[in-house]
């Protein structure tokens, strides 16, 4: 896979990913209109996007309240040890879970900041108990439910917008 960085991709680049990051359903022959290129030129490049792993994946993003997944949790998780061996069942078993939506290795008082969807407060007490239960290296976990959504996405600011 051949890495690239901002400075390898031109404004045809930027454009192509800025329109598949609002709507990655768009027919190539539309891009190719909207960025004044033909449509193989477009496809060569998003291929090339794909394959340097600028473009990660291509998902359909589904609204979890209306799949009987209203609530959102964030959790900090503070350990005692964060040498990667004492980590290494706690990392397994937050990639193992689907529940999971994203997990980040963060600065500050917490070692681990994890969201996390749940259909009940029950299922969310379990999920706590497979993950931290018995793991003696986790000191503790401070958890906040989500009341509202203002804001979610995977969008990337390209320019200078």
């Amino acid at each position: 896979m051949t890495q690239l960085s901002l400075a390898a991709l031109d404004t045809f680049d930027l454009a192509i990913l800025e329109i598949l990051q609002r709507d990655n359903m768009i027919s190539q022959r539309e891009i190719a209109q909207a960025v004044h290129l033909s449509a193989p030129a477009v496809q060569r490049r998003i291929r090339r996007l794909r394959e340097s792993g600028v473009i990660r994946a291509e998902v359909a993003v589904l609204d979890a309240s209306r799949l009987g997944r209203p609530l959102t949790l964030t959790v900090e998780v503070h350990l005692h040890d964060e040498h990667p061996q004492r980590t290494a069942g706690l990392r397994a078993r937050i990639l193992a879970e689907p529940a999971i939506q994203q997990c980040y290795g963060i600065t500050g008082e917490a070692d681990y900041l994890l969201v996390i969807t749940a259909s009940t407060m029950a299922e969310y007490e379990a999920l706590t108990e497979r993950l931290f239960g018995g793991d003696d290296n986790v000191r503790r976990f401070r958890t906040s439910v989500a009341l509202t959504c203002l804001k979610v996405g995977q969008y990337v600011p390209l320019g200078d917008s």
